[in-house]
């Protein structure tokens, strides 16, 4: 069973459902939102707060993307307009307070690999369009066109833009002397 399966038994009534789709997509939402805020307590609140709003409002989910391409997208919207109430603006990451150490503790049990948390690291230097575009795409396993849809741009944009995140990140990490023949 997958996402979509879980959320029309969870419209039905079922509500374990509801407790697969938090187990399934919980920490990979947190992640996803915590590079908008910046802040893994709030990236938390905001993932509780997107699966609060499956709860209470119950969006219909129309089968056009995928289950998770659809959850991620209620949950930037939620990221976003957190950022808008509590800024008056469209924020930047960049102007957002340092990564807590808690952040880099989860992210090493999440990514688990030296190498792939070397390369998160230097994610983190790139642009912000470049780090959500290359997060969605690579860590988090959406095609082109889900990531186009989740940040509302057009395919052609994401695939342009992913390939400049590619070669900022592989200078990013030939500046920090990491040697590996893929990239």
């Amino acid at each position: 069973m997958d996402g979509k399966d879980y959320y029309q038994k969870f419209l039905v009534g079922d509500e374990s459902a509801l407790a697969e789709i938090i187990r399934l997509y919980k920490d990979g939402l947190m992640l996803y939102l915590n590079g908008y805020v910046n802040d893994l307590s709030l990236a938390e609140e905001l993932t509780e707060e997107t699966f609060v709003k499956l709860v209470v409002k119950q969006p219909r989910f129309f089968g056009n993307a995928s289950f998770k391409t659809w959850l991620y997208t209620v949950g930037r919207n939620v990221a976003m307009d957190h950022l808008r109430r509590s800024r008056g603006k469209d924020v930047s990451i960049d102007d957002c307070p340092e990564v807590a150490d808690e952040e880099q503790d989860l992210e090493r049990s999440y990514l688990q690999e030296e190498e792939r948390l070397l390369v998160h690291r230097a994610m983190k230097l790139l642009k912000e369009e470049y780090r959500q575009i290359l997060w969605l795409l690579y860590f988090e396993g959406f095609t082109h066109k889900e990531a186009a849809r989740i940040l509302k741009k057009t395919t052609h944009n994401v695939e342009t833009m992913a390939y400049r995140a590619r070669k900022a990140l592989k200078t990013k990490l030939l500046e920090e002397g990491f040697v590996y023949e893929r990239l």
